[in-house]
């Protein structure tokens, strides 16, 4: 009997093949659960736009896939038709993951100090209070013992520069995880995050000097090895399933070991990278 076997969520936050929600979503499939999606809703004044394609090319040749529907969580009215429309296909749902943040790039590319005021509360909008807002309109059909889990960085609790708004975002996001567990821990629900090391993912385009963050994290991190997308689903699996039955309120570390350094060691040399089998 696989993991999730007659287990049903929600995975909010899938944009392409390279988003850590997908790498997430296949593993919990992998283990026989079952999965609602979320898009970005397609703009009628921007034929570019193509965000339901692009994520329905991925889940149409899933049979655990059971919907794809758009979700501006912007919006509570698009929040509450989504959790209308998963009570309609799952009744109620055993894990809810939410991988969403988002920036103006031009707040994030400029120093925290420039950051406009507009811009500020887009970020905070839909990096922070998307996830208070998805979990007030989901307690209705969330399982009691049922799981959250959220996407957060160490740049929340460390300047890390070119990190810039969003980690002042993360600061916030983190602290909701606790207080949100607070409070739904009544119901018996649990709500966690998942802190991964940088990724190579859509959102991490737009982070000003991501590439060398990238080359130099395997240098400096205690295991020297990069984090790909299937680590985080691992750990992903392990929050979202009954494995964590007790665990709530934490920030769990995908990331080499690198939030545990208080000050990295210089490097002269490359450290020779351990290869992928």
């Amino acid at each position: 009997m696989a993991l999730f076997d007659g287990k049903k969520g929600l995975i909010l936050g899938v944009a392409n093949d390279h988003s850590i929600a997908w790498a997430i979503a296949q593993e919990i499939m992998r283990q026989g659960g079952e999965c609602g999606f979320t898009h970005l809703p397609d703009r009628d004044d921007d034929p570019r736009q193509r965000n339901r394609r692009r994520v329905q090319q991925l889940t149409d040749p899933c049979p655990l896939a059971k919907f794809l529907l758009p979700l501006d969580v912007q919006s509570d009215e698009s929040i509450a038709q989504l959790m209308h429309a998963t009570a309609d296909v799952f009744g109620r749902v055993d894990f809810l993951l939410h991988s969403i943040a988002f920036a103006d790039r031009a707040d994030l590319g400029r120093p925290t100090i420039e950051t406009s005021r507009a811009g500020f509360k887009l970020a905070m909008d839909v990096s922070v209070y998307s996830l208070i807002a998805v979990c007030h309109a989901a307690r209705n059909v969330l399982q009691d013992g049922a799981s959250i889990v959220t996407m957060t960085y160490f740049g929340g609790e460390k300047a890390v520069p070119g990190y810039n708004v969003m980690g002042i975002c993360k600061a916030a996001l983190d602290a909701a995880v606790r207080y949100l567990a607070y409070d739904l821990g009544k119901q018996g629900v649990r709500v966690n995050a998942i802190s991964a090391g940088p990724i190579r993912t859509l959102a991490a385009a737009g982070v000003s000097g991501f590439k060398t963050m990238y080359r130099r994290f395997a240098e400096i991190a205690p295991l020297h090895e990069n984090v790909g997308i299937e680590d985080v689903g691992g750990a992903a699996v392990f929050l979202c399933s009954d494995l964590s039955g007790k665990t709530t309120g934490q920030v769990l570390y995908v990331d080499s070991g690198y939030n545990i350094l208080g000050i990295s060691e210089p490097v002269d040399e490359p450290v020779e990278q351990k290869q992928e089998p």
